[in-house]
């Protein structure tokens, strides 16, 4: 009889076991296949060894990439880019700086960079540790803009602006204001404002 017992128990216990791990499968597929494939490949925040959950952080989010330097005549665009993501992030819209020196405009140190961005211009939007953003070096985001897209990166500070399902839906020139009426009517209208 207490075979029986111990046997039952036994299967009871594999049952449990299997459901949580079939549970956990399926989770884990449902957020991968949820996630935008440009938003899968992790790339480490500024100045930081932790990595930045771009699935986390922008899926389901209107997202803003800019390509940045800090020592550009475009640089005073990050003021403008901060006034922009505290306006409109309570709302959705996530801006993402991508530090570059691909133009020779940005030569040095992560902390330096990460000086200027946070303390020079207050940013608090989310910045990715230096990066090509052009060519066959570009980080694997910037090549799924690119392809999406069809433009490549021309310079500084130019804008990629995404919906909500991580597609491209505007490329933005280095010269625009990021809080021009163009740039801000686009993100309303990708905002549903």
């Amino acid at each position: 009889m207490q075979v029986i017992s111990n046997n039952r128990f036994i299967l009871r216990l594999i049952l449990l076991v299997s459901s949580i791990l079939f549970t956990s499968l399926v989770t884990t597929f449902a957020n991968a296949s949820s996630c935008p494939t440009l938003y899968q490949a992790p790339l480490k925040k500024l100045n930081s060894d932790e990595y930045y959950d771009f699935c986390k952080q922008l899926t389901g989010k209107v997202v803003l990439v800019v390509n940045t330097a800090s020592q550009c005549g475009f640089t005073p665009q990050f003021k403008q880019l901060e006034e922009l993501y505290k306006t409109y992030k309570d709302s959705g819209l996530v801006v993402i700086g991508f530090p570059s020196n691909d133009f020779k405009q940005d030569r040095g140190s992560d902390q330096q960079t990460a000086n200027i961005c946070y303390s020079n211009y207050g940013v608090t939007f989310p910045m990715i540790t230096k990066t090509s953003v052009k060519g066959s070096k570009a980080n694997p985001l910037y090549k799924h803009l690119i392809a999406q897209s069809g433009k490549s990166v021309g310079w500084n500070f130019q804008k990629y602006l995404l919906n909500k399902q991580g597609q491209v839906v505007g490329v933005f020139p280095s010269r625009l204001s990021p809080t021009s009426n163009e740039m801000v009517a686009a993100i309303k209208q990708q905002l549903n404002m």
